[in-house]
């Protein structure tokens, strides 16, 4: 995981419709010393090194990002061509965001496209207004035991084990 990026990382978890995020600044070994230091537990999650493009490498942009709601939790590599424009249309919506980042953007355009027909329609829906390329990876704590992944640009790799799976 650190070789995709070296200036900060994350991870959320999962369980019983709560997330939990440790982030850091700093190589990988920082998060691991956040984690020992506070553990963290969960069923289900994503995890994220960044390699800032927008926003500076600091705790606070680092992934993964939750929308408002504190329940959709996104991480994604690439460039959102048009976030700047998309977080004004969000923050006149009155979302708040948290950082400075572009990843950001996605977790408020789900929660804001969120209905009962699941996460993987949320975001289908919040992709039409998507530019740029770009790795997807989100977890919503209503819709337990799902991770959506997507792609527009650059791959994906899916990996199955006995009662795992992974995406990078």
């Amino acid at each position: 995981m650190e070789y995709r990026g070296y200036d900060s990382a994350g991870i959320a978890l999962v369980k019983n419709g709560d997330v939990e995020i440790r982030r850091s600044a700093g190589k990988l070994n920082r998060l691991e010393q956040v984690i020992a230091t506070n553990p963290i537990d969960g069923e289900y999650g994503v995890g994220h090194t960044r390699w800032a493009t927008h926003g500076r490498p600091t705790e606070e942009n680092a992934h993964p990002h939750r929308d408002c709601t504190g329940k959709i939790v996104v991480v994604h590599n690439g460039i959102i061509e048009n976030y700047l424009e998309l977080k004004h249309e969000l923050q006149a919506a009155g979302h708040t965001f948290e950082t400075e980042t572009d990843t950001e953007v996605i977790a408020h355009l789900v929660e804001g496209e969120f209905k009962d027909d699941g996460l993987e329609n949320a975001v289908r829906r919040s992709l039409k207004q998507l530019r740029g390329l770009f790795g997807i990876v989100l977890v919503h704590a209503d819709d337990p035991g799902k991770i959506v992944a997507v792609r527009n640009g650059p791959p994906i790799v899916i990996g199955l084990g006995d009662d795992e799976f992974f995406v990078a």
